[in-house]
């Protein structure tokens, strides 16, 4: 019977300390608003550090989705050590014949383009813009990119294998010389060679994180056959997996392919660099994972410092009510009692810092989302729960001790005590 009774007590007396504590706090507001400043100051730093992080992390996922997961991107590099080391450009550089054959050896590769990147002039009449980009693809381009034709024709396979002067452009470039909306058939000077509009391409889009190269916006695209004939420079590859999934097994074949191109023997490092926009992902996930480990480290500093203050005002107020320590235990209250008592007085302090940080901590995740574009920022509920336990944690910590020293106290000297 007794066994069963216990619980009740308990509560009950769970519910007596918190009264008790309530008052407490409620007759020395200003004193516990001050007490519980570091705790505060803990739990709005966690809550918006981690809305911060949440916001960021969607932001820059956004962004890589935007681009495609399943994009691999490819460019020549020298190797640290090895033979290729000091090697010439170009013998370092790709040349188009190094992914011929792609179709059959890469089956987890759906899409691939060489590219061939160059800067120019474009005149139309007595128009004329500098700084163009001029690009040289394939096919395949479009499909890796997302970005189709609006207007006219993409390239076609004779277009490469005959190197014909064609080109596909933007609409702001269009805009820019001042063609027809539909300029398909018009001749324009690419470098000083005429080169025939075949197509309109659809606009590129502005990013997540709201960048936009207005340079690239004047973009002429021209058959990689062509662009490579033009100038035999330093051209890179992109390509795509069939799904992000294969992502891993496409860049092994893709690897295979260009070292038995490039004619690497097993023991030459790789001449290349191949890299998925899902190994960024899975990259930028390990950093958003460091960086969050370092600021709780930081703000769990401030929730020491909170913790610190109130002990202090624990041991002020244990102090300060030494008489009624002692006359609660001369009518019988037993030592447990009084440690609860001042224990659940702690917490509560904490608690009460804890609610004020989390709507602190709201505020400042409301100005992070309209001050710096981070609309997805939001406090998730586990940070909630992560805040509130940290706080009761500080609470019992740092209030066990005044606890244990009020709990310990002996009631005639209590009862002396002026």
């Amino acid at each position: 019977m007794r066994f069963l009774l216990w619980p009740i007590t308990t509560l009950r007396l769970l519910l007596q300390s918190a009264a008790l504590a309530a008052g407490q706090i409620w007759t020395n507001k200003v004193r516990s608003i001050l007490t519980t400043l570091g705790i505060i100051i803990g739990v709005a730093a966690v809550t918006a550090v981690i809305a911060a992080l949440t916001g960021m992390k969607a932001f820059v996922l956004d962004e890589f989705q935007s681009f495609g997961t399943n994009k691999i991107f490819m460019g020549p590099r020298w190797p640290d050590t090895g033979r290729f080391a000091n090697a010439s450009w170009r013998v370092i550089r790709f040349v188009p014949e190094n992914f011929d054959g792609w179709e059959t050896e890469c089956a987890s590769v759906a899409a691939l383009t060489r590219i061939r990147e160059m800067g120019g002039n474009v005149r139309y009449g007595d128009k004329l813009i500098d700084g163009a980009r001029i690009t040289g693809i394939e096919p395949d381009w479009h499909k890796i990119e997302n970005r189709f034709v609006t207007v006219g024709r993409p390239f076609s396979t004779s277009d490469q294998q005959r190197f014909d002067q064609v080109c596909i452009i933007s609409t702001h470039l269009r805009d820019d010389l001042k063609l027809d909306r539909d300029c398909t058939g018009e001749s324009i000077l690419i470098n000083n060679r005429r080169f025939t509009i075949v197509g309109l391409i659809e606009p590129n889009p502005e990013s997540a994180m709201g960048f936009r190269d207005s340079a690239a916006e004047a973009e002429i695209f021209i058959p990689f056959s062509t662009a490579w004939r033009m100038n035999e420079g330093w051209m890179q590859a992109m390509a795509a997996s069939r799904s992000p999934e294969v992502s891993e097994d496409a860049i092994a074949e893709l690897r295979a392919l260009l070292r038995k191109k490039r004619r690497l023997l097993p023991e030459d490092p790789d001449t290349f660099r191949i890299m998925a926009i899902q190994q960024a992902i899975e990259q930028f996930k390990r950093v958003s994972l460091v960086i969050s480990l370092i600021a709780f480290g930081i703000v769990a500093i401030s929730l020491v410092v909170g913790g610190v203050g109130i002990m202090n005002i624990m041991l002020v107020s244990v102090s300060e009510r030494t008489r009624e320590i002692g006359l609660r235990k001369a009518v019988g209250a037993r030592r447990s009692a009084i440690l609860l008592q001042f224990l659940v007085e702690a917490v509560m302090l904490c608690f009460l810092g804890g609610f004020m940080g989390l709507g602190l901590g709201q505020s400042i995740t409301m100005i992070l989302a309209g001050a710096a574009g981070l609309e997805k920022a939001y406090i998730p509920p586990w940070a909630m729960l992560l805040s509130f336990g940290f706080a009761a944690l500080v609470g019992v910590l740092f209030g066990m001790f005044p606890a244990i020293k009020a709990a310990l106290l002996d009631p005639i000297e209590a009862l002396r005590h002026e």
